[in-house]
């Protein structure tokens, strides 16, 4: 639930007149900015692209937290150094009670953003940033329970449309953008047998809502309503930065889970179908997050299931982008580097055209994810570097032999 008094800023940001403000970034170069997809192909400044970035979850959630933690600015400075060249990001906040200051006073909510958009710019590293992270905040905001994800005349629907004309409005000149997804693994959570049983947290303080229901469990068809509102709205304004719906890999027996509600495991072929019916068109690219091989589409290897998935998004011509992979400490030191080394290795050598490991800088998660310069877990930065070395080399020997 919210307040009366954040109801009646939610309204008057959805429905009353207002002027945007001068974009944060210059104006874009000439050609396209940003990723964008032709035929298939992922490019970046007019050239085939392949890279491996970073998961910056709080890049802006820290400076939205706090005003004077500006530490965004060093972190971002040092991955331009590192070879390191996007992030993606959570561009708004997790919980409700985040999103006061938007909701309260938007000049400085967005000054907070442009801050961050700007370092970007002077680091010249890339920006994807995540809108909509949690799925049950949206709702929760507005007052609605989670099916309204799927009511394209809600007030949730309305929030999704009228963030992310803001944002998409005052930063596609920005060359710092490289394209915009949605949120965070909604898929993971659509049409579970257990549904009942993960409902999202009811946390007062946090000013989520104060029961869950039935209506609290996401299905698959307003998880897609939702996918295609944000969509359409993106694409009113820019016409060619790439779409990322933001989900993991479908879980292993997701078709089953869809079709009659039980655990069977997916076949090879209903494997895929998930994958397509999760990133639809418009969506430029097939996004996964993948962290180990639980024999989704009955592969049998980390490398198989890469390969797998190589196929598939050629198929589609969407390309594939492996939005987080990564190995946590509690495996062990020598189980946490071999797990990461083989991830980062069925990457590059399938030829995953993007992809970004998690998770830098996070301390939330410094007892099992948090990557940074300073841990013992920097050897990962210069692994990444070194494989962004050589798909660079690669894409550049490969122009040489085109023009022979």
């Amino acid at each position: 639930m919210i307040t009366t008094n954040l109801r009646t800023a939610f309204l008057a940001v959805v429905f009353s007149v207002f002027t945007l403000p001068v974009s944060a970034g210059e104006s874009a170069p000439e050609g396209l900015a940003g990723l964008f997809v032709r035929d298939g192909v992922l490019y970046h400044d007019g050239r085939p692209y392949r890279g491996v970035g970073a998961n910056y979850f709080s890049l802006f959630y820290r400076t939205l937290k706090d005003p004077t933690d500006k530490s965004y600015d060093e972190g971002l400075r040092k991955l331009s150094e590192a070879q390191i060249p996007f992030v993606r990001f959570m561009g708004g906040g997790f919980w409700p009670a985040d999103w006061d200051l938007y909701l309260r006073d938007k000049e400085e909510y967005f000054k907070r953003m442009d801050a961050v958009v700007r370092s970007a710019e002077k680091h010249q590293v890339g920006l994807i940033p995540s809108l909509f992270w949690n799925m049950a905040t949206f709702p929760d905001i507005v007052g609605e329970p989670m099916d309204q994800l799927g009511n394209e005349k809600s007030k949730t629907i309305a929030f999704i449309e009228r963030y992310t004309t803001e944002v998409v409005l005052r930063y596609r000149n920005s060359p710092a953008i490289w394209g915009w997804e949605f949120g965070n693994e909604y898929n993971l959570h659509v049409d579970l047998p257990n549904a009942s049983s993960h409902r999202p947290k009811i946390v007062p303080h946090l000013k989520t809502g104060l029961e869950r229901t039935s209506r609290d469990e996401l299905s698959s068809d307003a998880m897609l309503t939702a996918f295609g509102h944000f969509a359409r709205t993106v694409r009113k304004h820019d016409a060619h930065r790439i779409l990322i719906t933001g989900n993991s890999i479908p879980r292993s027996s997701a078709f089953h889970n869809s079709k009659e509600k039980s655990w069977k495991p997916d076949n090879k072929a209903q494997f895929e179908s998930v994958l397509r019916r999760d990133n639809p068109s418009p969506y430029d690219v097939t996004c996964v997050h993948i962290y180990g091989n639980n024999g989704q589409g009955s592969t049998k290897s980390i490398s198989e299931l890469v390969e797998t998935l190589q196929e598939i998004s050629g198929r589609t011509k969407q390309p594939l982008f492996i939005g987080e992979f990564g190995a946590p400490k509690t495996l062990g030191s020598q189980k946490e580097k071999a797990l990461f080394a083989e991830i980062l290795g069925a990457i590059e050598a399938n030829n995953v055209p993007l992809s970004a490991f998690w998770v830098f800088d996070h301390p939330n998660q410094n007892m099992d994810w948090n990557v940074t310069f300073e841990n013992e877990r920097s050897d990962m930065l210069k692994l990444v570097a070194e494989v962004n070395q050589r798909m660079k080399r690669g894409l550049r020997d490969n122009k040489k032999v085109e023009r022979r």
